[in-house]
């Protein structure tokens, strides 16, 4: 009998059946995220799975509350600046290399031989849903608590360990959409008939449940890691993709590149055999991840959005945020009704209060930058530069004013209630791109 793995991320608990229990139990944290250490811990136990005599797995959260909620988003910071200190060239291997390990990990598990089930007791989020769909089975508890999402569209990323790869092909591509795009939750009957969890129990005996499944089992393998095995849509996967392709562009005018990215996953991995297609994800991943929407986004609608509720709860917004926060919507502002090209320019640019009729896709395609970089080579850009550049000179008084949580508040209230785009990311933490 194999030794059991000591880690420090997870807890390896063996049953005296010879059911092995993952506990995810970070130390000194409220919330499980997937940090560099624990994603190096998932590989070694995924390694050390294969050889071991156990007769399955339980995943299971140490947390009461959340299964897994996704990335630590400050070592994803940290690593996005050490792609972007990497000469250009060697960019996109960089963000390979080290982001690949936890989709390796995930492939170790669901290939292991072992029957693998999750025991879903909270929110399974991010890289917690992505750990999900890499067990062979799914228990989930039937409380308003539990849920399965992949969320990072909305942070301007795409789900990189499998989740665009792993969902439509158990659940399809029409279902997984929403999901993906939309960041749309799945949870009680609505994740059962979905097809994504196998089994909704009440609250506690989730852990029972999938034990008892592992039991039953002499041995697994995901649908996709069979002989033979199709996905029910392949032959129509460009099409749904195509009109998808275009529904995006129309309400986003092309400024958010997540949902073009993971489009382009879907329908460039899903025909493939499951191992490319994980490595294709990535390398659309590598790319995204060294634009600067994302940055933004997680800087302004995550950590932001964060701060801003902090204030509230502990006593309300401070007068100075708002005072800045109304300054700039003025600054912004100021006179669009008389300027037909301004107001023209922020309905472009996806300003949301603009007072210009809304924007539409024009069916050029998206050229894989902001629409505000490069030279202003038309009147609307040239209108919009001019406009930001004045409200960056208004935001420069405020900034030395206000302390780093109440600037990344500030922008989130640009975003949420002035209409900023969010992919510009506000002007208070980072003055915006020229």
């Amino acid at each position: 009998m194999a030794a059991v793995l000591k880690l420090d991320q997870f807890r390896v608990e063996r049953a005296q059946n010879g059911v092995v229990h993952l506990v995810f139990d970070m130390p000194g944290r409220a919330m499980n995220v997937f940090s560099n250490a624990a994603i190096h811990e998932l590989g070694l136990f995924s390694g050390w799975l294969r050889e071991s005599d156990a007769k399955g797995v339980v995943i299971r959260s140490g947390k009461s509350s959340a299964f897994c909620a996704g990335a630590d988003l400050a070592e994803l910071g940290a690593a996005y600046d050490m792609i972007m200190a990497s000469p250009s060239e060697e960019r996109g291997r960089v963000a390979f290399n080290h982001f690949i390990p936890l989709s390796f990990a995930f492939r170790g598990l669901e290939t292991s031989g072992k029957p693998i089930a999750a025991a879903i007791g909270g929110l399974a989020l991010g890289g917690g849903g992505e750990l999900a769909l890499a067990a062979h089975y799914r228990v989930m508890t039937d409380h308003p608590n539990a849920a399965f999402g992949l969320p990072e569209s909305l942070v301007g990323l795409l789900p990189g360990a499998g989740g665009t790869q792993r969902l439509p092909r158990l659940i399809g591509i029409e279902a997984a959409l929403p999901v993906l795009l939309e960041g749309a939750r799945l949870a009680g009957q609505a994740a059962v008939h979905a097809g994504l969890v196998d089994e909704l129990v009440p609250a506690g005996e989730e852990v029972a449940v999938a034990e008892r499944w592992v039991l039953s089992q002499s041995g697994a393998c995901q649908p996709w890691d069979r002989a033979q095995w199709r996905p029910a849509n392949a032959d129509s996967v460009k099409t749904v993709i195509d009109g998808k392709r275009t529904r995006v562009l129309v309400d986003t005018l092309g400024h958010y590149p997540a949902p073009l990215a993971i489009l382009d996953c879907i329908e460039q991995g899903f025909p493939q055999p499951f191992d490319d297609a994980i490595r294709t994800e990535m390398t659309i991943f590598s790319k995204l991840i060294q634009r600067r929407e994302p940055r933004n986004m997680i800087r302004t609608l995550f950590l932001g959005r964060l701060g801003h509720d902090r204030m509230k709860k502990a006593g309300g917004i401070s007068s100075i945020v708002a005072e800045a926060v109304t300054a700039i919507s003025a600054a912004l502002y100021a006179e669009e009704e008389k300027d037909p090209m301004l107001a023209q320019a922020f309905a472009r640019a996806g300003f949301r209060r603009s007072s210009a009729a809304s924007a539409t896709f024009d069916g050029a395609p998206p050229d894989g930058s902001f629409w505000l970089e490069g030279e202003p080579t038309t009147k609307l850009k040239a209108a919009l530069r001019e406009r930001l550049a004045d409200v960056n000179s208004a935001a420069e008084g405020w900034r030395a004013r206000l302390s780093d949580e109440e600037r990344r508040a500030a922008d989130y209230l640009l975003v949420k209630d002035v209409g900023f785009p969010a992919y510009l990311g506000g002007v208070f933490a980072t003055p915006p791109a020229s």
